[in-house]
């Protein structure tokens, strides 16, 4: 019988799952809400009725998880913003009590890069960053062919990385965060914040605040839409900014993106790879490959974080 690794994504908006065997083909794959605003217990049960016939019926040699603020060293996701699940959630030991399987724990950003690196574009690369741009803003740093957990397990958060000291507010309780400008939600506040400083006809006066996402916004700018190009436009430049600042720290080959925001194509990455030229330092200056993450058409979340299952448990190598 074939093995499986269990893969699971933990958003601050859905949950994806799948299993995944050694080659990176996923098979009965399937999302849910998060619920976010729901215990930790009932997100475990609900998560139950989605996985524990997977379980049951395949070969299963453990579970890799993806999830915001995931410290892959003591198996917790602590402080996440976007889930309100309290401070410290001890996620491995209540997973391993309920489904009896192992588990590894990280980032979800983590979880992505391995992917990458085990699946996708970064094969045989050996040092390289990929973002996630999600609900947040996610990063995972490889160095030397290895993520960087750092002290504490929880090294990478460059989602909250200061662009602004008084800047926006992050749901975090810090100011100015990159996520709160360079993400899904990010980039609502900023469509939001053009609307009012301009007067421009725009389709996304006429969508209600809470169906804006990134897909609205970006058939917006496709249809040549102002208020949606200039937010991409704005999105792209802080991004760029904030990546030249992080080419400084670790001399990437390549800076993977990954996310639905990605999917603009064009109207973000143009001003991303701009933006990012022009602050770079120059002993940098072209030298650092910026493109959308090859398993974009895939499932990428779930691939992620069954690539960091299938290294803890069967030690596949990256």
């Amino acid at each position: 019988m074939a093995e499986y690794v269990l893969g699971i994504d933990i958003g601050g908006t859905n949950t994806k799952f799948g299993l995944v065997d050694r080659e990176g083909n996923v098979k009965d794959e399937g999302h849910f809400p998060t619920q976010a605003d729901a215990d930790i217990n009932a997100f475990l049960s609900l998560l139950e009725t989605h996985i524990s016939h997977l379980i049951a019926d395949n070969q299963v040699i453990g579970a890799g998880v993806g999830a915001p603020n995931g410290n892959y060293y003591k198996g917790t996701i602590e402080h996440a913003p976007n889930l309100n699940w309290g401070e410290i959630v001890e996620f491995r030991e209540l997973f391993q009590e309920k489904f009896k399987i192992p588990v590894a724990l990280t980032n979800d950003a983590n979880a992505a890069a391995l992917g990458e690196m085990l699946f996708g574009g970064a094969k045989g690369m050996k040092d390289f960053v990929l973002f996630t741009l999600g609900t947040g803003l996610g990063s995972g740093i490889v160095v030397d062919g290895k993520l960087v957990y750092g002290y504490s397990g929880m090294a990478g958060e460059i989602g909250h990385v200061s662009v602004n000291p008084d800047g926006r507010h992050c749901a975090c309780g810090r100011k100015g965060c990159l996520e709160t400008y360079v993400s899904a939600t990010g980039i609502k506040r900023t469509v939001s914040k053009l609307m009012a400083d301009y007067t421009r006809p725009s389709v996304l006066r006429d969508v209600p605040y809470n169906q804006i996402d990134g897909k609205v916004i970006t058939d917006a700018a496709k249809n040549h839409d102002y208020i949606a190009i200039k937010a991409f436009e704005y999105t792209g430049k802080i991004l760029g900014q904030k990546l030249a600042d992080t080419v400084l720290h670790t001399s990437p080959k390549t800076i993977f993106l990954f996310g639905g925001l990605v999917k603009a194509g064009e109207y973000l990455l143009d001003p991303a790879k701009h933006y990012m030229e022009e602050k770079m330092f120059k002993p940098f200056k072209n030298m650092v490959d910026l493109r959308p993450s090859s398993l974009m058409d895939k499932n990428a979340a779930v691939l992620g974080a069954a690539a960091l299952g299938w290294t803890e448990f069967d030690k596949v190598a990256p």
